[in-house]
C-alpha cells in the first residue's frame, strides 16, 4: 500500500509471512543468498563448493516461491556477494556465475564499492577512481557470464562499459535481458 514495486530480500522471503506476502503484492521478488544473518554473516563462512551451494539454495528459494504463487517470471536471484562470504569466495562466485544460470531465473549482481572490490583493486578508500574502475569491470563481466541486472553506483561509468562492450561482442548482450519481460528496464 506504500507503493512498493519491488521486492528485495536479503532473506530470500525465509522469515514468517514473507513468501505470503510477495505473493500477495505481485510484484518483481529479489531472492539473495546469505549465509547467516547480517550480524553475524561475516564471523566463519564456510563453504564446500560455493558456487554449488549458494546454486542449490536459490533453486530451493525459487521453488518455495513458486509453490507460494509467486509467478516465476517475477522472480530474480542473488548470489549475495558480500553477504557470508569471504574474498575468495566472492571470487570463486564470480568465476562461477555462468553456473549460476542454470537456477533459470535472471541473476542480479551487485559488487560495487564492496570490500572485496577495493581488495582486487588494491586500493582502501571506497568512491576511489580505480575501485569505480574495478567495479564497472567487473560488471561488465558478470554480464558477459548471464547477470541479467546490474546493482552499481557508477550508472554512466558502468553503462558506457557494458555499450562499449556490447558494440564489439558477438553475439551482442542486449539492453535489457529478454526474461525479465521489460518490467525492470
Amino acid at each position: 500500500s506504500a507503493g512498493a514495486s519491488m521486492v528485495n530480500d536479503v532473506y530470500a522471503l525465509r522469515r514468517p509471512g514473507a513468501l505470503e506476502m510477495a505473493a500477495r503484492l505481485n510484484v518483481p521478488v529479489c531472492l539473495m543468498h546469505m549465509q547467516g544473518t547480517p550480524p553475524n554473516m561475516q564471523k566463519a563462512p564456510a563453504y564446500t563448493d560455493v558456487v554449488r551451494e549458494v546454486s542449490h539454495f536459490l533453486s530451493s528459494r525459487v521453488r518455495a516461491s513458486e509453490a507460494a504463487g509467486i509467478a516465476r517470471h517475477h522472480l530474480m536471484v542473488d548470489p549475495g556477494f558480500g553477504f557470508g562470504k569471504t574474498f575468495q569466495h566472492n571470487v570463486q562466485l564470480l568465476r562461477g556465475l555462468g553456473d549460476l544460470a542454470d537456477v533459470g531465473i535472471p541473476i542480479v549482481v551487485g559488487v560495487s564499492r564492496k570490500a572485496f572490490v577495493r581488495r582486487l583493486a588494491s586500493v582502501d578508500q571506497v568512491g576511489n577512481d580505480e575501485t569505480a574502475q574495478v567495479s564497472a569491470g567487473l560488471a561488465l563481466y558478470a554480464a558477459s557470464q548471464g547477470a541479467a541486472v546490474l546493482r552499481v553506483h557508477d550508472v554512466a561509468l558502468t553503462r558506457n562499459l557494458v555499450r562499449t562492450w556490447e558494440t564489439l561482442a558477438s553475439p551482442p548482450l542486449n539492453e535489457c535481458n529478454a526474461q525479465l519481460q521489460g518490467s525492470l528496464c
